[in-house]
């Protein structure tokens, strides 16, 4: 089935996900307030994170952390594995990689990329890039205790049906802010995780 035929397969394979990321991504529906380029004169860092997508038996799986409680961002947050790029970075790509590597122990020999989602902004400064993944099994993680405090998956087809998503406000440095977030079992996946997840969503169930 061709990802240009706007109808999702039973089964998601590598080769569809990767088909559907090459379209042209859905256009922004005027009513999602949730991205906020990066403010005039706000100094930009570069950054980019991996979506890794696990198959299971029981489905495609996306893997996620949580960070530490103690970090100076973020702390406590549910996230994607990722960081700064780093001079020695040649691609994005690179570093998604790297800093998976770093930070949960998943070999960058286990994971097959497949392509992008569209950048995604943080008003702080931050210009991220997300790298999409298929991390093949087996693999045996190792979290880095400083920066993540667990990693688990919560099934693909969770964040597909995008009725889940809430989006939600709140004030922030003197100013209104609106985010995405979406629950799953007790945690509560918000910012721009629960962003590029929608995002995720919306290109996986409509593909242009």
């Amino acid at each position: 089935m061709s990802a240009s035929s706007g109808t999702r397969p039973l089964i998601l394979t590598p080769e569809w996900i990767a088909g559907c990321l090459k379209c042209t991504p859905p256009m922004d529906d005027p009513e999602d307030r949730h991205t906020t380029p990066i403010p005039a004169g706000v100094r930009v860092t570069e950054a980019a994170v991996m979506v890794p997508l696990v198959p299971r038996t029981s489905g495609v799986q996306v893997l996620l952390t949580q960070r530490t409680a103690h970090l100076a961002d973020h702390a406590g947050q549910i996230s994607f594995p990722g960081g700064r790029v780093e001079p020695e970075d040649v691609t994005r790509e690179e570093t998604a990689l790297r800093e998976t590597e770093e930070e949960i122990g998943l070999p960058r020999d286990r994971v097959t990329i497949l392509g992008r989602l569209p950048g995604y902004e943080i008003p702080t400064g931050f210009r991220i890039t997300p790298v999409v993944g298929w991390a093949e099994p087996p693999f045996e993680l190792e979290l880095d205790a400083f920066e993540v405090a667990a990693a688990f998956e919560v099934p693909l087809a969770h964040f597909l049906d995008t009725t889940r998503f809430v989006s939600r406000e709140y004030r922030f440095r003197g100013r209104h802010r609106h985010y995405m977030a979406i629950p799953y079992e007790g945690r509560y996946i918000w910012g721009a995780t629960a962003g590029m997840l929608y995002t995720l969503a919306r290109i996986l169930s409509n593909p242009q």
